[in-house]
């Protein structure tokens, strides 16, 4: 017999950095990756090439070849594997189509933010032993997973790493990465900031879930849950089932938005420290947020056992946002509809301001300030 949908969460709130994950002594190491990797910028030159400076502290590199801008980004999966092995052990069943999704999701959603066009997508899978490729089904469904992400991206499969790392990762697992490259062509759809403006209107489109970011805390989250992933939720999926919802590919939607002749003048990706990810561009505005999505059922259902508040739960998940479009106003409520033709819910949420530089979620009371988010 499973637990009810709502069990009675235990006395203790559980943050993100009891979890494992503390953004404080991570986000340091960031900084200073960057600056050391500015300084190698001018190795460009002798290519007749050279970087887009805003594109440092993005969520992409961009660099100038001439007729076109080119753009790059890796990205790792993280932990949302353990949470397919953890399943497979309860039902049988292999969820590796679906973190192949996630995997790719964590690349190409980063790399449209700065307005391109995915183009080619690399793999690299690193197992804690040869054994790990035994299970033909489960490495079908990654291979399978992966080709059919690569489709609805419109994206080329390149090639890949396959490494057996036994001593560097775990016996039995395997650690999941995506780099991918990408144009922003014509130039004029490059979007790093420089058009963002008070005036403009801030879209959200929803996320499937938790996507792959939190994972930690979900994971930690097992230990207080009875029947651990086998938990009902209200919606009357497993707490591993809904975890396991695939990352939501927004790629199609940025397509269609620059085929319909909009090109947002900013875009954020809400993935790790959830909300905050708003307050990314370096520009002092407000961001005043008036209507929030509803949240997902996995993810009003972590914050309520983790004991979070909105400010912690906000700052952490994406609370069923997943990315965020800064339109011009006049373009917001079609932006909206183009988003919707593409199967993807979104919502006019708010708008940008002249003020300090803070993110406003008014119906939630909650106020992010200029401290809050530390990438540069």
């Amino acid at each position: 017999m499973t637990s009810p949908a709502h069990p009675t969460p235990p006395a203790g709130t559980l943050s993100y950095q009891q979890a494992g994950v503390d953004y404080d002594l991570i986000d340091p190491l960031k900084v200073a990756a960057q600056r050391a990797a500015a300084s190698t910028a001018g190795h460009l030159g002798s290519h007749g090439f050279s970087e887009v400076a805003a594109s440092r502290g993005e969520s992409a590199y961009v660099v100038d070849v001439g007729p076109f801008y080119l753009a790059s980004i890796v990205e790792c999966l993280g932990s949302k594997a353990l949470v397919a092995d953890e399943m497979h052990a309860i039902t049988g069943q292999s969820y590796y189509a679906a973190i192949a999704q996630d995997t790719i999701a964590m690349a190409v959603n980063d790399l449209i933010t700065v307005g391109a066009t995915p183009l080619v997508v690399q793999a690299y899978w690193a197992a804690g032993g040869s054994d790990w490729f035994a299970d033909a089904q489960r490495a079908q469904a990654l291979v399978d997973g992966w080709k059919k992400a690569c489709d609805r991206c419109g994206v080329a499969w390149g090639g890949g790493e396959t490494p057996a790392l036994a001593g560097i990762v775990a016996d039995g697992r395997i650690d999941l990465a995506a780099s991918c490259t990408g144009l922003v062509n014509p130039k004029q759809r490059l979007s790093l900031g420089d058009r963002l403006a008070a005036g403009d209107a801030i879209v959200l489109l929803a996320s499937s879930g938790i996507h792959a970011n939190g994972l930690s805390l979900a994971r930690k989250l097992v230990e207080r849950l009875p029947d651990g992933y086998a938990t009902r939720l209200a919606n009357g999926q497993s707490y591993g089932e809904a975890l396991l919802e695939p990352t939501t590919l927004y790629s199609p939607v940025t397509e269609a938005l620059y085929a319909a002749g909009i090109t947002p003048h900013y875009c954020a990706n809400i993935t790790g420290h959830g909300w905050r990810k708003l307050l990314r561009h370096p520009a002092t505005l407000t961001y005043r947020i008036d209507q929030v999505p509803e949240v997902p059922a996995v993810l009003a259902f972590i914050q309520q056992q983790a004991g979070q508040d909105d400010e912690e739960a906000y700052s952490t998940l994406n609370m069923g946002a997943g990315f965020a479009l800064f339109v011009a106003a006049e373009d917001a409520q079609r932006t909206v509809e183009i988003a919707r033709a593409e199967g993807i819910a979104a919502l006019v949420a708010g708008r940008v301001e002249e003020g300090p530089k803070q993110l406003l979620i008014e119906p939630l009371g909650i106020r992010y300030g200029d401290d809050a988010l530390q990438l540069r």
